[in-house]
């Protein structure tokens, strides 16, 4: 690979990057060696509190606090995550909670208090239920990736050693629960812990028909240091990223890749609602308002202490004829 830039690029084992990660696709005059199998929590530690990788798919709260710091970092508009969150909100069946204004005055867990999935959750709560994210007390397991100061009037607690959230809703120690996955003891069947909304999938469809966000979980940063050194490294990155996304969607309509029965009628279906790029990249109007969302509840929560642009936070990578899904896709 003598004459390209070797770059680490810590992101998750996707189907999106898998191209990329087999070498299916190249980017122009980049070396890139793709690091896949950490996941979310180690790799957004190591980045935070080592800054170990050139590139790296992180946690979009936290790299907004790490620029409201002054870390040398930038990003490309690629998004590698995205999730609905509504779906993931629980509650102990027998505290009494039928709506999300019930959790006022409650115990709220959470694996910590800045997970993407988190931020989310309580800025649509706060903005499109009424239940204001400091009239609960957060109750969390670990530490923050990135250090911040506590604002005043927020309640957060740390378990006790030895403590489990799933554990503690079951047994009413909390009320509720906002988690970046499903709890364990809820998967396995524990009648005592129920979502906040049941009809989850129907209110994330008319939470995207209202608002056209399908919400961003992670962004993908690039030290300063090598886009100051190297400017071509974000626009050829981005376009390899595309390329990868889209040999994905030709991929996965393959009605034999994926061991699903229904696999063409849920890609209808998601087409149908999404469009036919979800994964878009790039800084278009509906990114600038999915992002705008999230840095206005990333603020909102006390996790950074000024108001930051779209334009100072990312590097407007323009695709040209690479952005969006292939004519036939």
């Amino acid at each position: 690979m003598s004459g390209k830039l070797r770059l680490t690029v810590a992101c998750g084992d996707y189907e999106i990057v898998r191209a990329l990660k087999e070498g299916t696709v190249a980017a122009d005059g980049l070396d890139l060696v793709l690091l896949t199998s950490m996941g979310s929590k180690e790799r957004h530690w190591r980045m935070a509190r080592k800054n170990e990788f050139d590139v790296c798919e992180i946690n979009v709260g936290a790299y907004f606090m790490s620029r409201d710091r002054g870390e040398a970092l930038a990003a490309i508009p690629v998004y590698l995550h995205r999730r609905f969150r509504h779906g993931f909100v629980f509650v102990n069946r027998d505290a009494g909670i039928r709506e999300p204004k019930d959790l006022a005055g409650r115990k709220i867990g959470g694996t910590n208090f800045q997970p993407a999935s988190n931020i989310w959750m309580r800025g649509i709560l706060e903005e499109n239920y009424g239940l204001p994210h400091r009239s609960a007390t957060w109750v969390v397991e670990r530490e923050e990736d990135v250090k911040f100061a506590v604002p005043e009037g927020l309640r957060i607690e740390m378990i006790a050693p030895g403590k489990k959230l799933d554990v503690m809703l079951a047994e009413g120690e909390i009320s509720a629960m906002l988690s970046p996955t499903l709890p364990r003891r809820f998967v396995e069947g524990d009648k005592r812990i129920a979502r906040l909304f049941p009809n989850y999938k129907k209110i994330e469809l008319a939470y995207y028909r209202e608002t056209g966000i399908f919400p961003i979980m992670h962004v993908t940063a690039i030290k300063q240091e090598i886009v100051d050194k190297y400017p071509l490294v974000a626009t050829n990155l981005t376009k390899a990223f595309e390329e990868a996304k889209n040999i994905a969607y030709r991929r996965i309509q393959n009605p034999r890749v994926v061991p699903l029965a229904w696999i063409r009628t849920a890609w209808e279906e998601q087409e149908e609602v999404l469009g036919p790029d979800p994964w878009v990249y790039g800084l278009g109007p509906a990114n600038r308002k999915n992002l705008e969302a999230v840095l206005r509840y990333t603020r909102q929560q006390g996790l950074i202490s000024r108001p930051l642009s779209l334009d100072e936070l990312f590097i407007d990578c323009d695709l040209g004829d690479a952005g969006g899904p292939e004519e036939g896709i």
